[in-house]
């Protein structure tokens, strides 16, 4: 019998197919199934039933999609009042999936009210769960994504399921959760890639604190996460239809500049020092080579036109797939090649990179503004004495806070720097990227201070 991962890491996510040799059963699968289908054909597997353990609130699921292409039953709790058929299924159903596999569904509430987990057992192998939201690496998912509201009651649930879990599983039983990777579902990261009940009640705090301690330490360490999470649970209740990833239509200089003109969103795929070096002017910067889809989808306004720029059709087409996994099914044109031969006979845009002790260097002979555009976390732990703090999802919505004259911009890393260096720069503003480590700020000589 195999449990494979099918791991979304632009998302922080993983799906999973289990299968033992003839039929298997899939676990929140995202959109894209054709990995999944691929996967089931290479291994000679039917799938005869699909299991979502949440309405999701991070992408669009391909659930109901891979069960009408499979014929495969598709379980969603029957508390959720999605727009489709589906078998609904309930705490402590059991579906049996070929002849060994029994599927056994235990409600776990708090990163959704009607949130499931459900946990196989199957002859000669120790119990596996699909945790979903609920119990994750070290972590838990968040209580906080259905509004402030409900927050209080569902941290507690959280608290309530994951005992629960630990109550009437064995420490030997496996975990599989579909959070935890990166995903701004889960209160926390982990770098485990597996584990068992048995090391959750070791090291997990929600096993290991006591439930005020566990509340309040998870409250006070969640942060902003991204706005198109707005779109994903009434996509999802809705019932997604297949993607479509034809390839969009071709454009050439002059329609880029009339789409730009007209406040359409030209995104370009290259990578932050390749932008940096030359791009069209008023184009913004959102690598494939980072969270792509994470931060487009977070700064967009949902329903702009999108067109997207790369160096070839292959770098389009991977960001036509994240972006399909967040519910944008529509990139309106595309362009691949050369910035040159984006822009015609105009110039191209460029701005400089730096690092923390270039910026060191530029305070002693001029004054400079040092934009931080971390997360509020980030910057309440650690930042530089000084600077204007305005985290990269509000920056839209607050340029007119930016001041005029030379601006410095950093994240932790440099990506989101790149992202808010483009955003500046199409606003008219002159910018300077510090692509460099904030850890490297420090001992720059750069002042620092905590909020």
């Amino acid at each position: 019998m195999d449990i494979i991962a099918i791991d979304t890491p632009s998302l922080g996510d993983r799906s999973y197919l289990v299968g033992d040799g003839e039929v298997a059963f899939v676990v929140d699968p995202q959109r894209d199934i054709d990995r999944v289908l691929a996967l089931a054909a290479q291994r000679g597997l039917r799938i005869t039933d699909v299991f979502e353990t949440h309405i999701h609130n991070d992408y669009v699921t391909g659930g109901l999609v891979l069960a009408r292409a499979t014929g495969a039953a598709y379980h969603v709790n029957v508390a959720d009042p999605v727009s489709f058929d589906r078998v609904g299924i309930t705490d402590g159903d059991v579906v049996r999936v070929g002849v060994q596999m029994r599927v056994r569904a235990l409600a776990t509430p708090g990163h959704t009210f009607t949130h499931l987990s459900f946990v196989l057992e199957a002859p000669d192998r120790p119990a596996a769960v699909f945790t979903g939201g609920s119990l994750l690496y070290g972590s838990t998912g968040r209580p906080d994504l259905l509004g402030p509201v409900h927050t209080g009651e569902l941290v507690r649930a959280q608290y309530a399921s994951a005992h629960r879990l630990a109550g009437v599983l064995p420490d030997e039983a496996e975990i599989y959760p579909t959070h935890g990777f990166g995903s701004f579902c889960s209160s926390t990261q982990s770098d485990a890639d597996r584990s068992t009940i048995g090391r959750e009640k070791q090291i997990n705090p929600v096993l290991v604190r006591d439930e005020h301690d566990y509340v309040e330490e998870l409250l006070a360490g969640l942060d902003a996460y991204p706005a198109y999470y707005a779109q994903m649970g009434p996509a999802n209740l809705a019932g997604p239809d297949a993607p479509d990833l034809s390839e969009p239509k071709a454009v050439d200089a002059t329609e880029l500049r009339a789409r730009i003109d007209a406040g359409e969103w030209v995104v370009d795929l290259r990578s932050r020092i390749a932008f940096a070096a030359g791009h069209v002017v008023g184009s913004l910067n959102f690598g494939i080579d980072g969270s792509f889809a994470t931060y487009l989808g977070w700064l967009i306004p949902w329903g702009t036109p999108l067109t997207l720029l790369g160096d070839t059709a292959e770098d389009v087409a991977v960001a036509q797939r994240e972006l399909i996994r967040i519910g944008i099914d529509r990139v309106e044109a595309a362009a691949t090649g050369r910035p040159e031969e984006w822009t015609g006979t105009a110039a191209l845009g460029t701005f400089p990179r730096a690092t923390f002790p270039d910026l060191a260097s530029v305070r002693h002979h001029r004054p400079v503004t040092v934009l931080d555009v971390r997360r509020q976390l980030e910057w309440t732990e650690q930042h530089i004495d000084g600077a204007l703090h305005v985290p990269l999802h509000e920056l839209l919505g607050r340029l007119a806070e930016i001041p005029d004259g030379e601006i410095w911009v950093h994240c932790q890393a440099g990506y989101r720097a790149s992202i808010a260096a483009s955003v500046l720069a199409a606003a008219g503003h002159r910018v300077v990227a510090v692509d460099d480590e904030f850890d490297h700020a420090p001992s720059a000589g750069l002042p620092m201070a905590v909020a």
